[in-house]
Order: structure tokens, then sequence, then C-alpha cells
């Protein structure tokens, strides 16, 4: 009797988490270590703590040798003792001499924050440029670390044409990574001018940047206004690229709406170095939108921890904060307390029942007709297609004919203007009756919004 082959798949890795907390990370409410639980289990491995106390040791300062105390290490050996656990968690970054001391003492491996962070953006990533950010990124964390991942280094090599002199293989290796991190750096180069051809390409349309803690919802947004189908999952870093799409507004205007991978605390200054290009579409844009998770419990700490990112990242600050899924708020003196004395326009809103989106959307006209011009077009009334042209341009106020020609009244982004007179012709007029109240500056004339990747490059 023949059997239906069954696919087999490899058993989910079984990872201890622990960590230390120092005095300057906040206190999670949802439960000691609940962030880094969630990042093991949207890596695709199982939690297999009994007991949450004893795998956070709260510490003035690291010990230089393990990072926790040697009675915690202890702690955790006989913790995981005699039971199926084929790595340990910890929720901080390990110096190369911690995470080797770390494995000899629980006789286990080790995976640090930063690594298991590359991890997940490794299997998450599906585009070309996102995947070359990633090894970018793990290029950069395992230079360091080189001597933990292989057993044969000190050797010198003994292959025909390849012995230096005394060269050994942990050389070898070295030499090698530095060359493929040169030549990502070079690839992704390419890239990023290409995508900075194509933001250039849109600078007559107005542009939003939706940013946020990750899985704070800024995906569902960007589906409800605009009528995408991008992925929404209920997990950490289920965005990676920047996606930008059209919204179309009630009063027939576009604008153009950016989502990107969402912020994390402590995240790995590596990791944000590689990423440069692609936050950079998304922070360089007109307006930036900051997506909050109001419904979670410390939502406080997340909006500090994107604040904190981004003045790491570029000289602006948020223009808009979002306040999302407030219909799982239940008292809304929370929400007040929540913004403290932060500056920014605030709205409230439920990207997944729609609830305060039109809200939303009134803020937007608003930040658009500040920096739109009043204009008033005269052109042919028999040149139908450049009447539509230029109905697509903006928001008509007006519209009239006199002596064969169409004249229209209407609202445009003040740095297309000039740009509409170009495309229309010596045969059109084009006429400010009133200059944006904002004016959006050319790139020429704004000073440059430079992304500052946090930390340093080198390992």
């Amino acid at each position: 009797m023949s059997r239906t082959p069954e696919e087999t798949r490899s058993p989910k890795e079984r990872v201890f988490v622990c960590g230390v907390l120092f005095p300057d990370q906040p206190v999670e409410h949802e439960g000691p270590l609940s962030e880094a639980k969630g990042l093991v289990q949207a890596a695709g491995a199982v939690v297999v703590n009994e007991r949450d106390e004893p795998t956070l040791q709260h510490r003035q300062r690291a010990d230089p040798s393990t990072l926790m105390g040697s009675g915690k290490v202890i702690e955790i050996k006989e913790e995981i003792a005699g039971r199926r656990v084929d790595a340990v968690f910890v929720d901080n970054d390990l110096t190369p001499a911690q995470i080797r001391n770390l494995e000899k003492a629980l006789d286990k491996r080790v995976i640090d924050r930063s690594e298991l962070i590359l991890d997940i953006f490794a299997s998450r990533a599906r585009t070309r440029q996102s995947r070359l950010q990633v090894e970018l990124a793990q290029m950069e964390y395992l230079r360091p670390r080189l001597k933990r991942m292989w057993t044969h280094l000190e050797r010198n090599e003994g292959a025909i044409g390849t012995r230096g002199p005394g060269e050994t293989q942990l050389e070898t290796d070295r030499r090698l990574l530095a060359k493929r991190i040169h030549d990502l750096r070079a690839r992704l180069t390419d890239i990023e001018e290409r995508k900075r051809r194509q933001v250039q390409s849109r600078a007559e349309n107005f542009t939003i940047g939706l940013l946020g803690y990750t899985n704070a919802g800024k995906s569902t947004l960007l589906n409800r206004l605009t009528g995408s189908d991008e992925l929404v999952a209920d997990m950490p870093f289920a965005t990676l690229d920047t996606r930008t799409r059209k919204w179309k507004l009630a009063d027939g205007r576009i604008v153009l709406l950016s989502d990107t991978v969402g912020f994390l605390q402590r995240l790995p200054h590596h990791l944000v170095a590689s990423f440069h290009a692609t936050l950079e579409e998304a922070l360089n844009v007109d307006l930036i939108v900051h997506v909050v998770d109001a419904s979670h419990p410390d939502a406080d700490v997340q909006m500090a921890a994107v604040e904190k990112t981004l003045a790491g990242l570029t000289r602006r600050e948020a223009d808009l904060i979002v306040l999302n899924k407030t219909d799982r708020v239940a008292d809304p003196i929370r929400l007040h307390l929540l913004l403290g004395s932060r500056p920014q326009d605030v709205v409230h809103v439920s990207a997944r029942t729609g609830e305060g989106l039109d809200r939303f959307e009134a803020k937007i006209h608003h930040a658009l007709d500040l920096r739109s011009a009043h204009v008033r077009v005269d052109l042919p009334l028999a040149d139908g297609k450049r009447a539509s042209m230029v109905r697509a341009t903006g928001v008509i106020l007006s519209e009239q004919v006199i002596d064969e020609r169409l004249v229209l009244e209407m609202r445009v982004v003040d740095r297309a203007v000039g740009n509409l007179q170009r495309l229309l012709g010596s045969e059109a007029l084009v006429e400010v009756l009133r200059p944006a109240v904002q004016p959006l500056l050319s790139d020429v004339d704004e000073e440059p919004k430079t992304l500052r990747p946090t930390g340093s490059d080198e390992a």
C-alpha cells in the first residue's frame, strides 16, 4: 500500500529569552521582556520561558565579561538544564567577548538583539534593494565577530595559490568581508541614485511620509486611504520597503503617501545606516505624519523611541501626529495624557474601522492649501489636451469661457507653477493671484534634509 508523501518542515527553534534592564531603559507594562518575546516569535521561533522574573536582571552597569552578573548566568543555566532549548536570546547588544563567554557558560548558542532583528529583516526582505541593505547590515555586524564563526581561523591556508606571507584564515576572511561590504555599498549607491531621481520626478506632487513604531498600523492606514492592498500583519517589521501610493482627496487633488519600515527601541545602527535610502524616501517629504498605536500600553515609550530615532536621522520633527487604533481605547483621558506638551497637530483615527479618517483628510487639505498658490490659467478653448492636463494639476475653484478661451482659477502646489507655464507653452498664460502661505521650497533653494544615520559605520 503506497503512502502519500507529506511535506516535512524543520521544527521551530526553541529559544529561551533573558536580558538586562538598565536605568535608562523603560519598564514594559505588558510584562518583562514582552517585546523581546514578540521579536522571537516574529523570527519564527518558540519562546520556552516558564517564568519571567528570573530572566530579567536590573543592573546599574553592564558586566564586561557576560553583561549580566555571574549569579544570573548560573540561574539561567539551571532553568534551561534538562529542557530542550536550542538557543538563548539576550535582549541587549552584546560584545563578541560577552557572546563567547555566555555560550561557554550556558553551553548554548547565544543571540543578541541586533542579530535577531537582522534575522527578521533577512526573512522579510523581498526587493533587491532591501536584500542588499540587510546583507550589508549583517556583514557589518559579523565583521568583529568572525572569531566565533569558525574553528579554523588561526591556521594558515594551505591551498596552492592562496598562501600569503603568513596570512591566516581569519585575516583572509576579514579581507574578503571588507571587499563584500565595499561591493554592497557601491551597488546600493547606484540604487540610491535611481531612487533619488524617482523622488525628484515627483516634485510637483505634495508628498506625505507615514512613520511610526513597528506595528502601529501604518500599512493599514495606507491601504484604507489609497485603496491599495499592501501586506498587513500583526507582527513586527511586516513592511521593509518604502511603498508610495497615490491618494485622491475628496476635492480631486492627488497627493503621494509613503509608508516605510517601522522604528523600534534600540534599533541596530548598522541597520539604520544600511536602510538610509529607504528611510530617505519616506522622510524627505513635504509632510511627516507620526502614526501611533494609541491602544498599546507602552505607547508613550514607543512615541519617544520614534522621536529619538527621527532626531538621529534628520533635523526635522513630525508635522502631524495620528493616534491610531483609538477604537480600542476605553479612557479618552489616556489619549490626552499620551500627548503631553507636544506642539504638533493631533488627530484621532481608527484605520481599521475608518473612524476619524475624514478629520485626517481635512488636516491634509489644510496643509495642502497653505502650501498651494492661487493661480489663474488662461488657454485656448479648443486645446482640450492641455485643458485636461491643467485640471489634473490642482483643484479647480472656478471655470469660465471668455472669447474662445478657457479661464480657470485653481489651487496648485506652489513649486508646480513654473513647470505649469513651461508645459502649456506661449499660447497659455499662468498668473499667480495669491502666493502660497507656506511655500514649498525647491530642491535648489531649500536647506538639504540630510539623513544622519545614528552610530558609526565602523564595527
